[in-house]
């Protein structure tokens, strides 16, 4: 496997993340998205990321003016149609990525690898309605937040993947120093499966909220269990409304078992704007 141009669609917090850790690896990448504002600020924080860095002495500064060099935003017209590989990471919505994907099939080469960044819904129904010949170049490739930092990547089949193609990937992650793990196209593949028993029985104990029992089971998560962020202050992170938009795909997925639920208390917050970190209120306050 060789990646010399790759494409990111989406330039939210993961879509920046990933294209950046991609840049690291000496790739031409693209950062698309509708919104040219959006990426602007992304291009923009990766190169103040990177500015940091180097203070650090993680890069040199031919480094990251090499770095600087292999980013371009652009809107998800004006991308590259000879790329290797195309990794989505946009909103949690069938739809749209569906839409998406069926406007790149039209366009991209037929050798371009196609791959949705999705933490939730099955790769399959992304892809049922792609060319048969793309279905085989399709596939799952989740990364954590922060991507360039976190090691794992859950690389999925789809229903019609070959398995040369993620086998190939499987290997060149780890090549490149990330942990790849092969996971079954089912909900929430392995992490975000795990990971809403871990936010929903912590809404089971808090019940309604209260900063001092937030603050608390956090701490205790922290020091007595060995995670490196709370529940509470991990939804801050990721987005309170993403989260729960994961948690409701995972939970109708499951035919609404009921230890899948979304808590009442996500739903609220959301509603009110308090989304975490993104707008400087969430469970925690950031101003």
């Amino acid at each position: 496997m060789e990646l010399k141009k790759v494409v990111v669609i989406g330039a939210g917090t993961m879509g920046q993340g990933i294209a950046q850790w991609f840049v690291q690896q000496g790739i031409q990448t693209e950062l698309a998205d509708i919104n040219e504002k959006q990426v602007r600020a992304a291009i923009e924080n990766m190169s103040k990321s990177w500015d940091k860095l180097e203070k650090k002495g993680k890069f040199t500064s031919s480094q990251t003016e090499e770095f600087n060099n292999n980013i371009q935003g652009v809107d998800t017209i004006g991308i590259f149609t000879d790329a290797d590989l195309v990794i989505e990471a946009i909103i949690e919505d069938e739809k749209i990525k569906n839409d998406l994907f069926m406007d790149l099939d039209a366009r991209m080469s037929k050798q371009t690898i196609f791959a949705t960044n999705t933490s939730s819904i099955p790769v399959s129904t992304i892809a049922k309605n792609l060319s048969s010949e793309r279905q085989k170049k399709f596939l799952g490739l989740h990364f954590f937040n922060p991507a360039p930092i976190m090691k794992l990547v859950e690389v999925i089949d789809g229903h019609w993947t070959d398995r040369n193609i993620s086998t190939s990937l499987f290997d060149w992650f780890q090549s490149k120093g990330k942990k790849p793990a092969k996971c079954k196209d089912s909900p929430g593949f392995i992490v975000n499966r795990l990971a809403r028993n871990y936010y929903g029985e912590a809404f089971r104990i808090l019940q309604s909220e209260n900063k001092e029992k937030i603050s608390e089971i956090d701490n205790v998560m922290k020091s007595v269990g060995g995670f490196k962020m709370g529940p509470f202050e991990l939804m801050d992170l990721i987005g309170i409304d993403v989260n729960l938009d994961v948690s409701t795909s995972v939970w109708n997925s499951f035919y609404q078992e009921p230890r899948f639920s979304p808590h009442r208390i996500q739903k609220f917050m959301v509603e009110s704007g308090r989304l975490g970190r993104k707008s400087k209120k969430g469970f925690y306050d950031y101003e």
